[in-house]
């Protein structure tokens, strides 16, 4: 499997785009990744429940707000491709929608532009998602994008993965203060109202030698919607709280929206939300 691989790539230490594609089902992974998501699962026996999702969520996400007339997307720490990414979905609502995505992993790279479909518009591009400039003034960035109009920034699964000392919402805030008005976020982050559990994971995946963040509290994530208006989580738009809700249940067919999931002895969920800046 190797050879399918960019040289250089370091397969002893896993990698979260790698683990993600293994609990989702995919193939790009290395045996490093197969044993950390092991790992993991024996304090999180949800973790395949847990990304899947995650995953169904940005897919829901990605529909509401194109019906909502946005056509333009960055994809920050875009993973590797699957099933149902940001350009499928939006491109199921309006197939002129278009899409860069971002990730610093060569990997993605590599399998994101064999896999890319409609290269007139969809992208990859290789950069640290922190530097704001240089992936907003990027050639595919500036091919696809028009920063004038109203913009669709993708944070799914990504801030936990940044330490505090990158300042994950300060980058946000700054790069949202650079969009048209009408742009949105769509976001989603590990939390968890238990400081144990939230200190084991993220010791766990720190213990793989992985670049990592942290597991953050509900308030702490919560930051990330300061100044921006909240889209309603139910799928008849009512305006009932909370807003930000556990991603399983956001807009959910026959799902009641929650803060967090209902069996008490789950202490890690993804809290979400779309929020547009007006």
């Amino acid at each position: 499997m190797a050879d399918r691989f960019p040289p250089n790539i370091d397969m002893e230490t896993p990698s979260i785009a790698r683990m993600y594609d293994f609990l989702l089902g995919g193939k790009d992974n290395f045996e490093a990744d197969r044993k950390a998501c092991e790992a993991l699962a024996n304090g999180i026996p949800e973790l395949v429940t847990f990304a899947n999702d995650n995953r169904a969520y940005l897919a829901r996400a990605v529909e509401y707000v194109a019906a909502q007339g946005v056509d333009q997307f960055l994809d920050l720490g875009a993973g590797l491709p699957t099933a149902d990414n940001t350009h499928h979905a939006a491109q199921r609502h309006n197939p002129e929608a278009r899409v860069v995505y971002v990730d610093h992993d060569p990997i993605v790279l590599s399998h994101g532009r064999a896999l890319i479909d409609d290269s007139v518009r969809t992208a990859f591009l290789l950069a640290d998602i922190r530097d704001t400039d240089g992936i907003l003034g990027a050639p595919e960035t500036t091919r696809l994008l028009d920063l004038d109009r109203p913009l669709c920034v993708m944070l799914v699964s990504l801030l936990h993965c940044l330490p505090d000392d990158s300042d994950p919402f300060g980058m946000v805030r700054r790069l949202m203060g650079r969009l048209a008005p009408g742009s949105c976020i769509i976001f989603s982050h590990i939390v968890s109202d238990d400081p144990a559990a939230a200190v084991w994971m993220t010791d766990k995946i720190l213990s793989f030698g992985t670049p990592w963040g942290r597991v953050r509290s509900p308030e702490e994530a919560s930051v990330v919607f300061e100044g921006l208006e909240l889209a309603s989580p139910w799928l008849d738009g009512r305006d009932q709280g909370p807003f930000a809700v556990d991603c399983a249940t956001w807009r959910m067919p026959d799902a009641e929206p929650r803060f967090r999931p209902a069996s008490a002895e789950s202490k890690l969920w993804e809290l979400a939300g779309v929020a547009f800046r007006n």
